[in-house]
């Protein structure tokens, strides 16, 4: 999850593709009941003359795990994309820092992941619960 954009700038090249998979900590996943086994990355990034560096990318997994209504088993795609901006300026609070070297994708990815989260995990559309007679 890194981008070497020194090494990169040395080269001349200022935009590339990305592609990896990883499996996510226990503590990312926030639906109860639930497990994410892997997630797939796929994005772009562009080195901008400022240095700093703009990343494109979607993850894609399966929340898999009980029905937050009725406790049957449950599994739902997500897909999420996200656009972030890496700069150098340690004061700028709106976007992530870098040291100017390499960007780590590991904290926007873990933001990303916690985002795309849904509140529940539903067995199917429109579950209607555990039913009490």
């Amino acid at each position: 999850m890194i981008i070497e954009v020194r090494k990169l700038l040395n080269k001349g090249k200022y935009t590339g593709g990305l592609s990896f998979d990883f499996i996510p900590e226990k503590d990312k996943v926030l639906v109860p009941l639930s497990t994410i086994d892997k997630v797939s990355v796929e994005g772009e990034f562009e080195i901008y003359d400022d240095d700093s560096v703009g990343v494109t990318f979607t993850l894609k997994y399966i929340l898999k795990g009980q029905c937050s209504y009725c406790l049957a088993d449950a599994g739902q795609p997500v897909e999420y994309s996200a656009e972030v901006l890496f700069v150098t300026d340690k004061n700028d609070c709106d976007n992530y820092v870098y040291d100017g070297i390499k960007v780590d994708l590991k904290v926007a990815v873990d933001d990303a992941l916690l985002f795309s989260q849904p509140a529940v995990l539903l067995c199917k559309e429109g579950c209607e619960g555990i039913k009490i007679n």
